[in-house]
């Protein structure tokens, strides 16, 4: 799918393993089986290259994956890759000297201002991009950039976690405790990673994302089993304990598991 569809105008190409989350009945093969790691080398096979998702990294490598990027011609090369030191010291280096810079619906003319001024006052910094825009350059070749399209692209990865695997988890890190279970406390690592949370105002705190879907939506899971209906299995009752229904997210698209599209659903 990538291959055949990176030359029409995407800046972004984001895939999400289904989870088992929802009503049992929607799900007829066994999806746990495909791992985030399979998933993110079916990505790589389609762009036809390694794509460096440690260089910045949210949350935790299971549940989040970006690689930034661009295409010239069918070569994708990425912005910052994570096995080159000198990329790495230009990351930091900017996320240390303009990581509070507002670049998105900033006019020009005043992010060309703010950035000069920071490079300014940051003479090492200056020089450290400068070696990483040399090789970037080197990466891509300077003929083919200044001859080809440029075309910005980011590959994506979100995977959520089965609510099976959830609540006994979350149930734990209520409690304060860490689980002895290797499988409940990877589980559980995820979760205190979790980089996509939701807001609970009226309690003053944040909630991962896959704890708002398996455990906290009871009511709204009741209107989304009514609103989405399973036509053709209305005489199959839900199997009592099944995970609640979140068709739409986690996986899910109008319904439908996103793997059951291929190796990696798109988003």
């Amino acid at each position: 799918m990538i291959a055949e569809t990176h030359t029409m105008g995407y800046a972004m190409m984001s895939f999400q393993p289904a989870a088992a989350i929802g009503d049992e009945r929607r799900w007829k093969e066994d999806y746990r089986s495909l791992t985030g790691d399979q998933v993110w080398a079916e990505i790589e096979r389609g762009a036809g290259t390694r794509l460096p998702w440690r260089a910045l990294q949210m949350g935790d490598g299971r549940c989040n994956r970006t690689a930034f990027g661009f295409f010239l011609g069918d070569r994708w090369i990425p912005l910052i890759d994570d096995q080159r030191p000198v990329d790495l010291a230009a990351r930091d280096a900017f996320l240390r000297h303009l990581g509070g810079v507002n670049v998105g619906g900033t006019p020009p003319q005043l992010l060309a201002v703010r950035l000069l001024r920071a490079l300014v006052s940051h003479p090492t910094a200056t020089w450290t991009g400068l070696r990483w825009a040399a090789g970037l350059i080197r990466r891509a070749g300077l003929r083919p950039l200044l001859t080809r399209r440029v075309r910005p692209m980011t590959f994506v990865m979100h995977s959520f976690i089965p609510a099976d695997q959830v609540r006994p988890a979350w149930a734990l890190l209520e409690q304060g405790a860490l689980s002895s279970d290797p499988a409940v406390r990877a589980t559980q690592d995820r979760l205190l990673a979790c980089s996509y949370t939701m807001a609970h105002p009226e309690r003053d705190r944040l909630v991962p994302a896959c704890v708002q879907h398996a455990v906290l939506d009871p009511a709204e899971n009741d209107a989304l089993r009514r609103l989405l209906p399973l036509h053709g299995v209305a005489g199959k009752p839900a199997r009592q304990g099944a995970g609640h229904d979140t068709a739409g997210r986690c996986g899910c698209v109008g319904g439908q598991p996103e793997a059951s599209r291929g190796p990696a659903g798109s988003r």
